[in-house]
């Protein structure tokens, strides 16, 4: 075994010892509004609070918000980049492997930033333990968020508490924690958005409840057969046998029924309070999407249009609701994974530039113009538009300069003419 793993494997063996005195577990109070609340009824269930209390996800509408929030921040990687003139990515870096190849034994990057994000999205703060070895972070630890106490010291340095299972209170100083925080009043501590629009969430919640209720003791008829007068069992029967076998199904549709004694068949139509219903449903809906910044169409809602204003709305999320999470991970790395020494010469970046990239066409005219057509001046040269397009790099002259192909010669050997523009 090398000596890396050897000392990788080391500081998991002993994460949570030696660094605090242990203390035993103390359950933390909870406060429920009464006994109808929600979080009362997954108190009991789970036997514990916490990480079980996850009930605001079964609304659609947030489930939907939150898991494309996560999956955004999950799925784009994060690149260290080596600040100067030569501006590259800093691949031999140990934070550039831990964010885009293995954070920690077990998870992908994706999985661990998405666990991140939820996290932050449900309690306003999200916690990873950091584990050094020899200078250099090797492992990101995910941690229980409603298991972390932190507290700003005398000395303005943060501090952590956090309630281990076998080892009790485990203290954990600033650089040992990876801390994302939401909205802050203090800059201590984040709020959690789920909370704070706890009533709306609820008011949604409780419209899909009437709803599921509606269908389960509800009349779900139809429509009704009205007869003058009483029928008989023989015909009664009769008309009960073709109602429930010759026009059931879908095999019978449009099918025309055959009535006896004047009976008259009367459709029962939509009452004012269902419609009233389905109006307050689409308004929690919006509710919600207005809380996590989420454009309608996103949501996968069927009275929006899907023409060419989606994309327009694509970029609008992108900028207006992902932008400040993206900016949250960038400097929440640089503040924990870098030393002082590196912060004026390395820089965590999120790569946006693949949910922005647009169609084929858009991309043609935008790198067109990027090297230098239609009279502009070029920006980039041709190994770097290949690079934005995951294309090998190109061997041939005059690849790496910033000249129009387009439009200056060729010596006879097939290089870059210097004497031209």
């Amino acid at each position: 075994m090398s000596r890396f793993n050897k000392d990788s494997l080391g500081a998991l063996e002993q994460i949570w010892s030696g660094e605090g005195e242990s203390k035993p577990v103390r359950a933390e109070s909870r406060q429920f509004a009464g006994m109808d609340d929600p979080a009362l009824l997954e108190f009991i269930r789970a036997g514990q609070g916490g990480a079980h209390d996850s009930f605001q996800l079964r609304n659609m509408a947030v489930l939907r918000c939150v898991s494309l929030i996560c999956g955004t921040v999950g799925m784009l990687p994060i690149n260290l980049i080596e600040a100067g003139p030569q501006k590259r990515v800093a691949s031999e870096h140990p934070v550039h492997r831990l964010l885009k190849r293995k954070p920690n034994p077990w998870q992908t990057p994706l999985e661990f930033k998405r666990q991140m994000e939820l996290a932050k999205q449900r309690h306003g703060n999200a916690y990873a333990r950091v584990v050094w070895s020899a200078g250099r972070p090797i492992h990101l630890i995910p941690l229980d968020s409603t298991a972390v106490r932190a507290e700003l010291g005398d000395d303005w340095r943060m501090v952590y508490r956090y309630n281990s299972k076998k080892r009790g209170e485990v203290v954990m100083k600033q650089e040992e924690v990876f801390h994302l925080r939401d909205l802050s009043i203090d800059g201590v501590v984040g709020l959690s958005r789920m909370k704070l629009a706890d009533r709306a969430i609820r008011l949604a919640l409780d419209a899909e409840k009437a709803a599921s209720r509606i269908f389960e003791t509800g009349n779900m008829a139809g429509g009704a057969i009205e007869v003058p007068g009483p029928l008989s069992d023989a015909a009664y029967n009769r008309m009960r046998q073709s109602l429930d076998t010759e026009y059931a199904g879908a095999a019978a549709a449009q099918r025309w029924m055959l009535l006896e004694e004047n009976a008259k068949a009367n459709k029962f139509g939509s009452t004012a309070q269902e419609a009233q219903h389905v109006e307050n449903r689409s308004a929690q809906v919006e509710e919600v999407a207005r809380l996590y910044g989420v454009p309608r169409p996103l949501l996968f809602l069927s009275d929006t249009s899907w023409g060419t204003g989606i994309e327009q709305l694509g970029i609008f999320f992108l900028q207006y609701t992902m932008l400040e999470h993206f900016t949250n991970w960038e400097q929440a790395v640089e503040r924990t994974l870098l030393h002082e020494h590196e912060l004026e010469q390395y820089q965590a970046k999120f790569n946006v530039r693949a949910l922005m990239r647009g169609t084929l066409k858009d991309q043609a005219d935008f790198f067109a113009k990027a090297l230098g057509a239609g009279g502009t001046a070029p920006w980039h040269t041709q190994n770097e538009v290949r690079d934005l397009l995951d294309y090998p790099e190109s061997e041939q002259p005059g690849t790496n300069e910033l000249r129009n192909p387009m439009t200056q010669s060729r010596k006879p050997d097939g290089s870059a003419d210097p004497t031209e523009a």
